[in-house]
């Protein structure tokens, strides 16, 4: 099977990609450089975890773009594909859309696999990461391994000026080659300043915390445009997700921080359970022990809810701030594009919890 599918795609670069995960770059770039594509449209999970990589070994697979919501969910399911299955022409795996904790990436390295993970960061609007690897730099745990070539990046704080080694905006001080010009259906541009240029008037603001290191590498921390500001304490998303990530029987989640009226503050978390898991007071007691222990008692919801599905864009992310809108009663029309979402049905469940609730508490989030 592995030689059949070498002599098929003619010692080209193999390039397996699930379709959820396709955006502008993956569609074109790999035809554009001669390699084979091998798309997949499907659950990743069935018949077991491990799917993708099964795919991955029977199609020689050199290169494998996927999401850390994947590698987490293997890494839950203590799946071990370099020992289950022949790998051994894949050399890289690259997967966005979200942060993967550090605990990810030792679970991705510890069978000893001689692959190099690598993590862009960037955005669809520009079709292009900013940071991301480079296979002449080493490889640190959790961090994307240079600045891009074309983007000059800068991690800023609230007085718009750089740092480094500590947490800032992810701007960009430059013009790219890829930024849009405008949208679509945003005649006078409002929504285009609005998006991207509100915060520093003529800086591009991205919407993601990262830290750029003395090594000369990145971290991202996770967006903050959804930053939870909670008794004037400002946590990011990112560590919750880290922490939850650590309980089994948890298989997505999805935090929120909003505001209520006469000053008040409302952070629930949204999770999907893995098979056969019950969200009981047990298991919600673990959760919240888990964020104690891991981030601290402020990180700790007022709630956990459990969601039939948490929705994504179609790049993966959660989408933190549309979930926030409709809780908080946005027209479901401004709160998000469903085009752009994974399960557009997801964001019902949302729409009705808000409405529920501002009916029977009388308040506006």
């Amino acid at each position: 099977m592995v030689r059949t599918a070498r002599r098929r795609a003619g010692g080209r670069p193999v390039l397996l990609v699930h379709l959820h995960r396709l955006d502008g770059v993956e569609r074109l770039a790999p035809l554009l450089l001669g390699a084979t594509k091998v798309c997949y449209d499907g659950a990743p999970n069935r018949p077991g975890p491990d799917r993708l990589w099964q795919l991955a070994a029977e199609s020689s697979a050199t290169h494998f773009g996927t999401s850390a919501g994947y590698l987490t969910a293997c890494q839950k399911a203590g799946a071990r594909p370099e020992a289950e299955f022949d790998l051994s022409a894949l050399r890289t795996v690259m997967y966005s859309g979200a942060v993967l904790s550090v605990e990810g990436w030792r679970w991705f390295y510890a069978g000893g696999a001689d692959v190099w993970l690598d993590a862009p960061c960037g955005g669809t609007d520009v079709c292009t990461p900013y940071v991301g690897g480079n296979p002449m730099l080493p490889v640190n745990t959790g961090e994307m391994q240079c600045r891009f070539l074309g983007t000059r990046v800068e991690s800023w704080d609230a007085e718009g000026r750089h740092g480094i080694d500590r947490i800032g905006e992810l701007v960009v001080t430059a013009p790219m080659p890829s930024m849009p010009v405008r949208f679509w259906n945003d005649p006078d541009g409002s929504r285009y300043q609005e998006a991207y240029f509100s915060t520093y008037p003529g800086i591009w603001r991205h919407g993601d915390w990262i830290t750029i290191t003395s090594r000369g590498t990145a971290i991202v921390h996770g967006r903050s445009d959804s930053t939870i500001n909670r008794h004037g304490v400002r946590m990011g998303s990112a560590d919750i997700y880290a922490a939850v990530d650590r309980v089994p029987e948890v298989a997505d989640s999805l935090v929120i921080g909003a505001e209520l009226d006469g000053g008040g503050y409302w952070m629930p978390l949204f999770v999907t359970l893995a098979d056969g898991a019950e969200l009981d007071d047990e298991l919600r007691d673990r959760i919240r022990s888990t964020i104690r222990e891991v981030c601290s008692a402020r990180h700790v919801p007022d709630e956990i809810l459990q969601a039939p599905a948490i929705p994504h864009t179609l790049t993966g992310k959660r989408l933190e701030v549309p979930v926030k809108r409709l809780l908080q009663g946005f027209d479901p029309a401004r709160a998000v594009n469903p085009g752009v979402v994974d399960n557009p049905h997801a964001l019902d469940w949302f729409r009705e919890l808000g409405e529920r609730r501002r009916a029977g508490a009388g308040v506006t989030y």
